[in-house]
């Protein structure tokens, strides 16, 4: 081997000289180092972070906004703006939140919403069955509600609509006395021993619908210990006599409509009726007795119940025109309905004007052709004539087109809980 000369270059000035000659060749944006005043001439070399600053890229320096406009130049800078350190704001768990302003936020919610959060902990669902929060519930589009219906008969409900629904055996021996003040089964499939076991426990009932369901004696002398009844709908019933229907009659002293129209009754309901509905009756419907009701009937009724203000009595076969003389004289009558009343001829129909001063509004379909009803309406102009084909007394949901928002209100209010799509 070779000797190095004593005058040989070292590796690190080696080094030194071409990074000086590739830094003396790069854009005068790169960054220079600055000499040492102070260097002794031995350390002149550059050490290896001396080497990366020289040899690494220019930090970008932050754009300065003029005016709050980045991009007043014409060259277009992107900045970073600087990121505000967030607000610590102090968390409040659920756990922390008082059981009445949780009854608050759940009292917001539909029923299949208010039913799943039942399942969060344990004092959710203590609080979701909370009797406040089940005061009024409507269970319509549920395919069996024996289940739903015994719950909320549990959670003392007040207002319950389920009408046209399937209710199968229910076991109520533990809920004691209900807290029911409306109630509407029309139409409901309902064996008879379950609605004896509800209507039993009932005390409070106000407004009750029943329409075309099959009942029997024990139903009807529980709803003889209802005082309170202001509305009765008992349209299409079957299945009791003639003395207890008499004795409701006797007890509900506050009864203000009454339908009882179309039951299959005989002679001895009817008079029973006539002889013992409560004076303050205002809305009568005795529709639908064509062999049954007759003129004496119709003198008893006008004399017990003087502050009739509607009173229909279609499709009575056995009425003629003298009865119009004794409806003459409830002198408040304002709807009168004698529609099929065949044997009451189209002259008589004429001097309803004078006889009946108080009169707006005359049902009469079938007594009358389209060609004869504006001659009559001539004679009549302050009484509007078929207007009202259906009768609404005492009936919960008034007849209405589907879809007109009606349809789904229970005496003039909508229950607060609803089930609009529910699949079991």
């Amino acid at each position: 081997m070779e000797e190095v000369p004593q005058n040989s270059v070292s590796l690190f000035d080696l080094l030194r000289v071409q990074g000086s000659m590739f830094f003396n060749r790069s854009n005068s944006n790169k960054r220079k180092p600055k000499p040492l005043q102070d260097e002794d001439p031995e350390d002149e070399f550059m050490s290896p972070t001396e080497m990366n600053l020289c040899f690494s890229k220019e930090r970008k320096r932050p754009h300065i906004m003029e005016n709050d406009k980045e991009n007043d130049c014409s060259q277009f800078v992107l900045s970073k703006r600087s990121r505000r350190k967030k607000d610590c704001v102090q968390k409040i768990s659920w756990d922390q939140l008082p059981d009445e302003l949780l009854l608050r936020i759940l009292w917001c919610l539909p029923l299949q919403d208010l039913l799943r959060t039942a399942r969060v902990c344990q004092r959710w669902n203590r609080l979701v069955f909370d009797e406040s929060l089940w005061h009024s519930v409507d269970l319509v589009g549920m395919s069996s509600v024996g289940p739903a219906l015994q719950q909320v008969l549990k959670n003392k409900v007040r207002r319950l609509r389920c009408p046209r629904t399937f209710v199968g055996d229910l076991q109520l021996s533990e809920h004691g006395t209900l807290q029911l003040v409306q109630l509407d089964l029309s139409s409901s499939i309902i064996s008879t021993v379950t609605l004896e076991s509800i209507l039993s426990r009932c005390r409070q009932l106000e407004c009750l619908s029943l329409e075309g369901l099959k009942l029997s004696d024990p139903i009807i002398s529980s709803l003889a210990d209802n005082t309170s009844l202001v509305q009765l709908n008992l349209c299409g019933c079957s299945g009791f006599n003639a003395p207890v229907l008499g004795d409701l009659l006797k007890s509900c002293t506050r009864l203000e409509q009454l339908n009882i129209s179309w039951c299959i009754f005989d002679s001895d309901h009817v008079k029973s009726i006539v002889n013992h509905v409560s004076p303050s009756v205002t809305h009568l419907n005795l529709s639908g007795y064509r062999e049954t009701l007759n003129l004496d009937d119709v003198k008893v009724l006008v004399k017990r119940c003087p502050n009739l203000l509607t009173l229909d009595l279609n499709d009575s076969s056995l009425l003629m025109a003298d009865c119009l003389q004794v409806l003459a004289q409830l002198p408040r009558l304002q709807h009168l309905c004698l529609s099929r009343c065949y044997h009451i001829h189209l002259a008589a129909l004429t001097d309803m004007g004078t006889l009946f001063p108080s009169l707006r509004q005359l049902d009469i379909f079938g007594l009358v052709t389209d060609s004869h009803q504006p001659l009559l309406k001539k004679e009549m102009p302050h009484i509007n004539i078929n207007s009202q084909p259906f009768s609404n007394i005492s009936r919960p949901t008034p007849a209405c087109p589907v879809g007109g928002g009606r349809e789904r209100v229970m005496w003039d209010k909508a229950c607060r809980l609803s089930v609009k799509s529910w699949h079991y």
